[in-house]
């Protein structure tokens, strides 16, 4: 049985790890979260997964598997992370309104003698917000530690997603579908 430790704060990815029946421990070390400004889409998302693993390199034991993962919003060009403030979050939102954009995260299995990243994209569109609804959900729901300012199981997705193609799993946090596949591999190689 291998020792699963996930190094991430986000408690949906918690969550995500609780409703699969996995047995992990949560340890987190920090990280600069900044990536060469040549990278694209998932590029973006396996650069910073990978780094998050770094300050564990040379502690991990043999039987241990440690996951990290990054999450961006990928829209006109150019990768959405989580708002500072109100300001860049009506900016977000504003710029996500009534157009379609991509939801990546990538996931980072690092143990003592392997690395292996895999990544998932999911489609979103939303519908045109007013600046009303915008400021709204801004005011009610906070949502400043959320990729793109904003969370899929809540207030805006019940009103906002027009369609989705992908895992929806992905967009709240995690492609769990890719986490549990990879996790089998890794117990089946012993």
């Amino acid at each position: 049985m291998k020792n699963i430790i996930l190094a991430s704060a986000s408690p949906r990815r918690q969550q995500f790890f609780k409703e699969l029946h996995l047995n992990y421990e949560i340890i987190l070390k920090p990280i600069d979260e900044t990536y060469p400004e040549n990278l694209r889409r998932e590029e973006i998302t396996d650069y910073l997964s990978a780094q998050k693993a770094q300050p564990f390199f040379g502690t991990l034991k043999e039987n241990d598997i440690l996951i990290t993962s990054d999450t961006i919003v990928w829209h006109e060009g150019k990768a959405l992370g989580k708002p500072k403030d109100y300001d860049e979050g009506f900016e977000m939102l504003k710029s996500l309104s009534g157009k379609q954009h991509e939801v990546i995260t990538s996931v980072c299995f690092t143990t003592s003698k392997k690395q292996k990243i895999v990544n998932c994209v999911t489609k979103v569109t939303f519908k045109t917000f007013t600046d009303k609804e915008i400021d709204f959900y801004l005011t009610e729901y906070k949502p400043y530690d959320k990729a793109g300012a904003y969370g899929i199981q809540g207030w805006i997705g019940y009103v906002g997603v027009t369609a989705i193609e992908g895992s929806y799993n992905n967009v709240i946090g995690l492609p769990t579908h890719l986490v549990y596949s990879a996790l089998e591999e890794f117990e089946n190689a012993r």
